[in-house]
């Protein structure tokens, strides 16, 4: 590769990368219209399903990476993945979407305290200040008056699933195809959802509407996204990955307030400010 070549995706990479926040911010906003007309499980089962026939259609030779061994662990990634985007969805059916985003951040908060927790890596008193700003963030969210909301606290649970998500692909991905594991972790996601959805019986997406949005997160927010980041992180630092990867909890917010009418009240926007200080001081922490 040329040297021209290089510099220039160098400078793209974090534009490409900021799409894909964009994207998964805008994700946010139009599930949440889809979700109130279809049911949630239905609806990540067809989305899942979508996604993994993309990325099989873009690399059909993949199939023959995928052996017991990474089933296995990519399997087991995706149960966390799984229930991280089904506790996420119900959450944000009951929530705003501006909380939703703003909790669910909360898995760059909750991963190195996992880490500590399972692998015994160590964690020094920065990182506890920065869960402290996290826990006193996820308060103001979540509590009100006396109760704390159902749809906060589903939320959070995804993104306990999602930090633990985190922690079982940087003990497993070494050594094992990217691309494959993600097949693989979607394809449970789409069992977990397709699972969930049997009481109900499955329906497809009642109309146009509802499948655009299914396509849109399946291709554009799942698959496409996947590529770009992959192609991505090979030009730049893992830690500005991180960072721009963490807007997406911004752009959340910022699309809610302008196209699906959201006011943060002075506690929420409080809550919101906490937790994104939180996640960038443990993302620009790493870098150190």
């Amino acid at each position: 590769m040329s040297n021209a070549k290089h510099l220039f995706r160098m400078k793209l990479a974090p534009w490409a990368l900021l799409s894909v926040s964009m994207a998964w911010g805008w994700a946010f906003v139009i599930m949440k219209d889809a979700i109130s007309r279809q049911n949630v499980y239905n609806f990540l089962f067809t989305r899942f399903t979508l996604a993994g026939v993309v990325m099989l259609l873009i690399r059909p030779k993949v199939l023959k990476l995928i052996n017991r061994d990474l089933i296995l662990r990519a399997g087991t990634a995706g149960v966390f993945l799984g229930f991280g985007y089904i506790f996420q969805t119900l959450g944000l059916a009951r929530t705003g979407i501006a909380i939703t985003g703003f909790v669910t951040g909360l898995y760059i908060v909750l991963t190195p305290v996992f880490a500590w927790l399972i692998l015994k890596t160590k964690i020094d008193r920065f990182t506890w200040f920065c869960v402290g700003i996290a826990t006193v963030g996820l308060g103001l969210l979540s509590i009100h008056g006396f109760s704390v909301g159902f749809g906060e606290f589903l939320v959070f649970i995804s993104a306990i699933f999602y930090a633990l998500h985190i922690i079982a692909l940087s003990q497993w991905s070494s050594g094992r195809d990217t691309y494959a594991m993600t097949i693989v972790q979607l394809a449970m996601c789409a069992i977990l959802s397709g699972i969930a959805s049997i009481p109900g019986g499955y329906s497809p997406p009642p109309d146009f509407g509802v499948w655009a949005v299914v396509i849109f997160t399946a291709v554009f927010a799942t698959a496409i996204a996947f590529i770009i980041q992959t192609w991505a992180q090979a030009h730049m630092d893992s830690i500005k990955v991180a960072v721009i990867l963490t807007m997406e909890v911004v752009f959340a917010a910022i699309f809610a307030i302008a196209f699906a009418g959201e006011k943060l009240t002075v506690q929420t926007a409080t809550g919101g400010i906490m937790v994104i200080t939180a996640m960038y001081l443990i993302v620009i922490k790493e870098e150190k």
